[in-house]
Protein backbone atom coordinates (compact mmCIF):
# COMPACT_ATOMS: atom_id res chain seq x y z
CA UNK A 1 0.00 0.00 0.00
CA UNK A 2 1.15 3.18 -1.15
CA UNK A 3 1.58 6.13 1.03
CA UNK A 4 -0.98 8.51 -0.76
CA UNK A 5 -3.70 5.12 0.02
CA UNK A 6 -2.65 5.29 3.28
CA UNK A 7 -3.30 8.73 3.98
CA UNK A 8 -6.29 8.69 1.95
CA UNK A 9 -7.72 5.39 4.11
CA UNK A 10 -6.60 7.53 7.32
CA UNK A 11 -8.16 10.75 6.08
CA UNK A 12 -11.72 8.61 5.89
CA UNK A 13 -11.62 6.58 8.62
CA UNK A 14 -10.97 10.13 10.76
CA UNK A 15 -13.79 11.62 9.04
CA UNK A 16 -16.29 8.59 9.54
CA UNK A 17 -15.22 8.52 13.30
CA UNK A 18 -15.98 11.98 13.78
CA UNK A 19 -19.17 11.17 11.81
CA UNK A 20 -19.83 8.46 14.20
CA UNK A 21 -19.38 10.47 17.39
CA UNK A 22 -21.79 12.98 16.60
CA UNK A 23 -23.85 10.13 16.11
CA UNK A 24 -23.76 8.82 19.20
CA UNK A 25 -25.16 12.19 20.79
CA UNK A 26 -28.08 12.34 18.94
CA UNK A 27 -31.82 11.84 20.84
CA UNK A 28 -33.54 8.68 20.55
CA UNK A 29 -35.75 7.59 22.74
CA UNK A 30 -34.60 4.55 24.63
CA UNK A 31 -35.13 3.10 27.78
CA UNK A 32 -31.42 4.73 29.43
CA UNK A 33 -30.05 7.59 30.38
CA UNK A 34 -26.85 8.48 29.15
CA UNK A 35 -24.58 10.66 31.65
CA UNK A 36 -25.46 14.12 30.13
CA UNK A 37 -29.21 13.62 31.41
CA UNK A 38 -31.21 12.73 28.48
CA UNK A 39 -32.21 10.02 26.03
CA UNK A 40 -29.75 9.16 23.50
CA UNK A 41 -28.72 6.77 20.56
CA UNK A 42 -26.10 5.47 22.81
CA UNK A 43 -26.68 5.39 26.12
CA UNK A 44 -22.37 5.62 27.03
CA UNK A 45 -22.90 9.22 25.55
CA UNK A 46 -20.76 10.96 26.26
CA UNK A 47 -17.33 8.88 27.02
CA UNK A 48 -18.17 6.71 23.56
CA UNK A 49 -18.04 10.23 21.68
CA UNK A 50 -14.86 11.16 23.71
CA UNK A 51 -13.12 7.90 22.61
CA UNK A 52 -14.01 8.06 18.84
CA UNK A 53 -12.80 11.49 18.73
CA UNK A 54 -9.85 10.44 20.45
CA UNK A 55 -8.96 7.85 17.64
CA UNK A 56 -9.53 10.17 14.75
CA UNK A 57 -7.17 12.52 16.27
CA UNK A 58 -4.63 9.99 16.57
CA UNK A 59 -5.48 8.72 12.68
CA UNK A 60 -5.10 12.73 11.58
CA UNK A 61 -1.76 12.61 13.84
CA UNK A 62 -0.47 9.47 11.52
CA UNK A 63 -1.62 11.19 8.25
CA UNK A 64 0.05 13.97 9.18
CA UNK A 65 3.22 12.12 10.31
CA UNK A 66 3.21 9.76 6.51
CA UNK A 67 2.33 13.30 4.88
CA UNK A 68 5.54 15.02 6.44
CA UNK A 69 7.92 11.90 5.40
CA UNK A 70 6.57 12.20 2.19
Amino acid sequence: MSRQQLSTLLYATAILLVVLAGVTLLPYSSKSINDLGYHSLCPFAPYSSGSLLLVAGLASIVRAYLNQKA
